[in-house]
């Protein structure tokens, strides 16, 4: 993590300045890009270990840039954090829908940016081979260790979340796991998401797996699980 490279696609100089700083401090290379267009040359060229996204940019905006970013083979699997205009709780659910993996509203503190920055390139590291061999459920193949999920054998293309919350639902099928129990599996204890960035990642993880999508359960007032095997 301390080699890490992000790319910043932003169009404003002085918070440009500011992230060139702060990463500095964290020995991450920034890589910077002031529109989408630009950022999406500059994210093939780099390869970036993460990529900080403005939603309002001049030109092509970051929703946009978000759906090119995630439908391209090479760096669908690249974790996107979003920075967006506070308030603008619309922008943050097309986003996570659209496979971001986290979010920050401006004006944001760095340290804060930072803090989520280390949490999405943990999530974003290959897992413990200890933790054991692929998961198989219900016809799907989860391998934590190479980060693949398959279903009938077709890989699944999922963000980082959704592949960590499909893979804490297939560890017990039939567990119920309220929503605080998975933000704290997936984001660690005391980070601040809404139980409505829950539901929606559940509602882009049930469209993903098609037919299969059933067999993440509603638990009312509880939360979710994986349907228990015959």
């Amino acid at each position: 993590m301390g080699k890490a490279t992000i790319l910043a696609i932003e169009d404003d100089p002085d918070i440009r300045e500011l992230l060139a700083y702060a990463f500095g401090k964290e020995g991450w290379t920034l890589v910077e890009a002031e529109s989408a267009e630009e950022g999406l040359v500059a994210a093939r060229r780099s390869m970036p270990d993460l990529i900080v996204l403005d939603v309002m940019l001049p030109g092509m905006d970051g929703l946009e840039a978000l759906r090119r970013l995630k439908a391209d083979p090479v760096l669908a699997r690249v974790p996107v954090i979003l920075a967006t205009a506070r308030g603008e709780e619309s922008d943050v659910v097309s986003g996570l829908e659209l496979g971001a993996d986290d979010y920050v509203p401006k004006p944001f503190s760095p340290k804060v940016l930072v803090a989520r920055i280390r949490t999405a390139l943990r999530r974003a590291e290959p897992r413990d081979p200890a933790r054991g061999s692929a998961l198989r459920v219900h016809g799907l193949s989860i391998d934590a260790e190479r980060h693949e999920a398959l279903a009938d054998g077709i890989p699944l293309e999922l963000s980082a979340t959704e592949f960590s919350l499909l893979e804490l639902l297939c560890r017990s099928p039939g567990r119920v796991y309220s929503r605080q129990r998975i933000i704290d599996a997936i984001k660690g204890p005391d980070y601040p998401v809404t139980d409505r960035s829950v539901d929606v990642q559940v509602l882009s993880l049930r469209r993903k797996l098609g037919e299969r999508g059933v067999l993440v359960e509603t638990v009312r007032g509880v939360g979710y699980r994986m349907r228990a095997e015959a």
